[in-house]
């Protein structure tokens, strides 16, 4: 069954089980604008991982994710609907570019990186919730270890002392809580930190990695060295150490290469860089011999990792592309049947611009303002101003490249160039950004045609 992780979900969300397709639309709205048919293909398709958990163990293990493949120019939103699909399922998550692996006996990253990639990102979550599990005992060890340090326990023969060193000691514990001891230094001995090792070979970095460790364990760790620091660093570091004690990696290993084979995403971009077919040379060829060599992946195999064998059966692959030169119909057949569920993103309008700059909880108009509050300047945008800088977005998207909202960013850097410049020196603390400053701003690149496609 698949297991989620809890994480520090806001508790006005509700958690995964309880989240229907419509409600999962509602959380990516909060995000990404528009797109509703990818955002209802994905919300399927995450509600029937939970459906399947329902199920007796022999039917659910019949039954495979329904991989999706979205089809739409750049910057419409396919990586962000997938991202924040994960940080809503607190899914283990890698997004990879297809076009970094190359066909097997070529020099470059074979196709099981990705699934290793993914383990990794497992084990880091699981890791970081256990931590948060067993903080409160780790502070606590850590507290009586740093006690030990700045008062030595001692031994009393008559043991007559033993009350007065107790009251003695939690009084220190009561400074040392109320931060009266920050500034004391204090020696500690803290496990040392090796450069990490890399060494390539044909078997790949981690299965070495593996070796190199059990014939010389000293060279990774365990050694440790005296440091002096204050109590506050001091502190930091020994909570760390015991928190690291208090974890079974074994269990935490277990527990993530379930994950990611239940629970895991993987997001496969520029899909369509690799959708040549067969009748070409050089680069053609690699093209389809690297679709040959992602389909036992995406199909379901077992892949050795550093952390056991992990099989793909259940992971969910959402491949990705901008499909304007190649068509799904020119990959393999093999591979156009693992990606049932084809989903197209439309290019965004100047209205979808506005809600953009707007909407979101990360709306750009939003970042800026608190950018510019931590210099005690207030920032205003006025509607007509966020209508005109996507109005320029699109003319500029049209005229040149279209890179959909990615323009946003540039265009509105380029707006508030000066202010950004000027922040700190500026006595006008309150600024007001209309259509006519956003005008000015922008008027002597948008005529020069020329000047455009290099700045904006």
């Amino acid at each position: 069954m698949v297991i989620y992780l809890p994480g520090n979900s806001d508790s006005s969300t509700p958690s995964l089980d309880e989240l229907t397709p419509r409600e999962i639309v509602e959380q990516l709205d909060k995000h990404v604008i528009s797109q509703d048919d990818a955002k209802r293909a994905v919300a399927v398709a995450l509600r029937n991982r939970v459906r399947r958990q329902r199920l007796e163990p022999e039917m659910a293990e019949e039954v495979m994710p329904k991989n999706i493949l979205m089809m739409g120019p750049t910057g419409v939103g396919k990586t962000e609907i997938a991202r924040r699909l994960a940080r809503l399922s607190r899914s283990p998550f890698v997004k990879i570019e297809a076009t970094k692996y190359t066909e097997v006996g070529y020099v470059g990253r074979d196709v099981d990186s990705m699934i290793r990639d993914l383990v990794e990102m497992a084990v880091e979550m699981v890791r970081e919730e256990k931590t948060r599990m067993v903080a409160r005992k780790a502070e606590k060890n850590a507290e009586d270890r740093l006690l030990n340090i700045l008062m030595p326990p001692q031994q009393s023969e008559d043991g007559g002392g033993e009350d007065a060193t107790a009251r003695t000691r939690e009084k220190l514990r009561r400074l040392l809580r109320d931060g009266k001891l920050d500034e004391k230094s204090v020696e500690i001995e803290v496990k040392s930190r090796n450069n990490p090792i890399e060494i390539i070979t044909n078997q790949g970095v981690e299965e070495m990695d593996i070796n190199i460790k059990e014939m010389l364990p000293g060279l990774f760790g365990g050694q440790t060295q005296r440091q002096e620091m204050n109590v506050v660093e001091a502190l930091d570091a020994l909570v760390q150490e015991e928190g690291q004690k208090l974890l079974n990696m074994e269990q935490i290993t277990k527990l993530a290469v379930e994950r990611a084979e239940q629970s895991g995403i993987v997001f496969l971009d520029e899909m369509d860089k690799i959708a040549g077919r067969e009748g070409g040379r050089g680069p053609e060829v690699s093209r389809e011999g690297v679709q040959r060599d992602l389909l036992p992946i995406v199909e379901g195999t077992t892949v050795n990792t550093r952390q056991g064998m992990v099989r793909t059966d259940h992971i969910l692959f959402i491949a990705a592309g901008a499909f304007h030169v190649s068509k799904p119909s020119d990959m393999i057949p093999e591979m156009q049947g693992r990606f049932p569920i084809r989903v197209e993103l439309k290019p965004l309008t100047t209205n979808d611009f506005i809600r953009i700059l707007t909407e979101p909880k990360n709306a750009l108009t939003k970042q800026q303002v608190a950018l510019m509050d931590t210099e005690g300047v207030q920032l205003n945008f006025t509607q007509d101003a966020v209508e005109e800088i996507a109005r320029t977005a699109m003319v500029v998207n049209e005229q040149t490249e279209d890179i959909g909202a990615r323009r946003l960013h540039t265009i509105m850097e380029k707006v508030l160039d000066k202010i950004s410049f000027e922040a700190p020196d500026l006595n006008e603390k309150v600024v007001k950004i209309d259509a006519a400053y956003v005008r000015e701003q922008l008027s002597s690149i948008v005529k020069d045609q020329d000047l455009s496609r290099y700045i904006l």
